[in-house]
C-alpha cells in the first residue's frame, strides 16, 4: 500500500581478524543486567573522561548538544528544541567525547614504530585507544610505515590527484559518522565546488534501505517525526532497535513517553536490558529504585522474521475490522491518501498463520499482544534501525512497517510516524 504522489587500496592484500584472539582472554559471562543506565553509567562516564581527557574533556562535555555548543559525535538521537539539559548526553555521548579528547597523542615516532601490517591485526578499540593523530602522515607506495608530511605537502599532493582527473565523478568522498558537523559542511562544501555530488555517508551503509522504502511508500526519504512527537504518541514501537546500548538518550525519550501514558512495544531477537527498564542518571529520587519499565509487550522475534510479525499484526486487525467495520482501520485516510489498499488485504488473506509463527517464531497469541496494542492507540510511531535495514528483504521489510501505520492513519499527524533512526548529527 502506498500514499497517493505528485512523483512517485591497501598498501598489502593481508586480511585482519576481525577480533584479535587476545581481546578474549578476559571475558567474563555474567547474568544480564534487569535496569540500564543509574549510578553506573554516571560512574563509568566520569571514568572516561577524566581519565583519558582530564579537564579538556569535561569542559566539552557542558557544550554537547547545547544549543551554542555542538552535536555529540556518539549517535543520531536529536536534541530538544526548547528545555536542554546541563549535561544532554549520554554515557555513550562522554565515551565519544574522551577519545575525541584524548590527551595521548600519536605522533610520527608512533607510527615508525608499527606498520601498517601490525596495525591491521588490532581491534578498533585498541586503535582508538591509541589516541589522536597529531600530524599529517603519508603511506607510500611499497611501504609499511606511515611517513610524516607537512601540510603544504598533503594539501598539494591531493589537489594535484584530483585535478588530473577526467571528469570530477571520477572521485568519491566519504565521511564517518565522527567527523564534526561543522567539518562535515565544510567538506561538502568542497566536494560540491570541486563539482559532484559522489559524497556517500556512513548513513547510506547503515540506512539506504530506509531512504529507498520510505522514498517509494511516502516520497520522501526521511522519517515523518520530530522528538516532540515522542510526547503525544499513544504507543510506539521500536523493532530492530537496541537504543540502551547504540543510542541511550532515546531512553529517556522513551521514559517521558511512558510517564504520560504511551505503551511501548518492542520486537527484537535481544531482549536489551535498557528496552526492559532504565535509571535516568539525572533522576537522583530514582537511583535506589527498580527504575522505569520501558516495555510493555515485547515480541522475541526470529532474525529477519519481522515481515512476518508485522503481517500477524496487520491480519489481526484486518479481523477486528470485519468485526466492528469501521473502528480499525481509518477508511478516511486510506482512501484519500493511499494507494493498493485492496492488493494488501488480498495479501493478508492469502498469508496463513502456520506461515506466520514459523516466519517470526512467535505464537499467534504473542503477536496479538501487539495487534492489541495497534488497535487501541490513534497515534502510533514505528521506530526502526540496522536489525530491519541491514538484510536483502529490508526495504520490503520496512514497507510492511509503513503499511501498519498507514491502515492506522497515523502518518502526517502529530504523535504518529515513521522514525529511523539514522545517521550521525553530521550526515543529516
Amino acid at each position: 500500500m502506498e500514499p497517493n504522489t505528485t512523483s512517485s587500496a591497501n598498501a598489502h592484500d593481508h586480511a585482519p581478524r576481525a577480533v584479535p584472539p587476545e581481546d578474549f582472554l578476559h571475558l567474563e559471562i555474567t547474568a544480564p543486567k534487569i535496569v540500564a543506565a543509574g549510578i553506573p553509567a554516571i560512574v563509568s562516564s566520569l571514568k572516561h573522561v577524566v581519565g583519558e581527557s582530564g579537564l579538556r574533556g569535561l569542559q566539552a562535555l557542558m557544550a554537547i548538544n547545547q544549543t551554542n555548543g555542538f552535536d555529540c559525535p556518539g549517535c543520531a538521537w536529536p536534541d530538544p528544541a526548547r528545555h536542554r539539559s546541563v549535561n544532554e548526553y549520554c554515557e555513550n555521548g562522554a565515551k565519544a567525547i574522551a577519545e575525541e579528547a584524548t590527551s595521548n597523542l600519536v605522533t610520527p615516532e608512533f607510527f615508525a614504530q608499527h606498520s601498517v601490517s601490525e596495525m591491521a591485526e588490532w581491534s578498533d578499540y585498541k586503535i582508538g585507544k591509541s589516541g589522536r593523530v597529531a600530524h599529517p602522515m603519508i603511506l607510500r607506495a611499497g611501504t609499511e610505515h606511515y611517513e610524516p608530511i607537512s601540510w603544504d605537502d598533503a594539501f598539494s599532493l591531493i589537489a594535484r590527484e584530483l585535478n588530473a582527473l577526467a571528469s570530477p565523478d571520477e572521485a568519491l568522498f566519504y565521511t564517518s559518522g565522527r567527523a564534526s558537523n561543522e567539518a562535515a559542511f565544510l567538506y561538502q562544501l568542497v566536494v560540491r565546488l570541486y563539482g559532484t555530488n559522489n559524497l556517500p555517508d556512513c548513513s547510506n551503509m547503515c540506512h539506504e534501505s530506509s531512504g529507498k522504502a520510505l522514498k517509494e511508500v511516502i516520497g520522501v526519504g526521511k522519517g515523518t517525526v520530530s522528538l516532540e512527537d515522542f510526547d503525544k504518541a499513544d504507543a510506539i514501537f521500536v523493532i530492530g532497535q537496541n537504543p540502551g546500548t547504540n543510542h541511550p538518550r532515546m531512553l529517556t525519550a522513551l521514559e517521558q513517553a511512558k510517564r504520560k501514558g504511551c505503551t511501548i512495544v518492542s520486537i527484537n531477537p535481544l531482549p536489551e536490558t535498557g528496552l526492559m527498564a532504565f535509571k535516568h542518571p539525572q533522576e537522583v529520587w530514582n537511583w535506589l529504585g527498580s527504575g522505569t519499565k520501558l516495555t510493555d509487550v515485547f515480541l522475541q522475534v526470529k532474525i529477519n522474521g519481522d515481515i512476518a510479525v508485522m503481517k500477524g499484526i496487520m491480519k489481526l486487525m484486518l479481523e477486528a475490522e470485519e468485526r466492528l467495520p469501521g473502528t480499525v482501520f481509518d477508511h478516511e485516510f486510506i482512501e484519500q491518501h493511499t494507494t493498493g489498499y485492496d492488493a494488501l488485504i488480498a495479501d493478508l488473506r492469502a498469508t496463513t498463520w502456520a506461515e506466520i509463527e514459523q516466519g517470526s517464531g512467535l505464537k499467534r497469541e504473542e503477536i496479538a499482544k501487539a495487534a492489541d496494542v495497534v488497535i487501541a492507540s490513534k497515534r502510533i510511531i514505528a521506530c526502526w534501525a540496522m536489525g530491519l535495514t541491514q538484510h536483502k528483504n529490508s526495504v520490503v521489510t520496512i514497507q510492511t512497517v509503513v503499511n501498519m501505520l498507514l491502515l492506522r492513519g497515523s502518518i502526517g499527524k502529530e504523535g504518529a510516524g515513521a522514525c529511523p533512526v539514522r545517521g550521525h548529527s553530521n550526515v543529516q
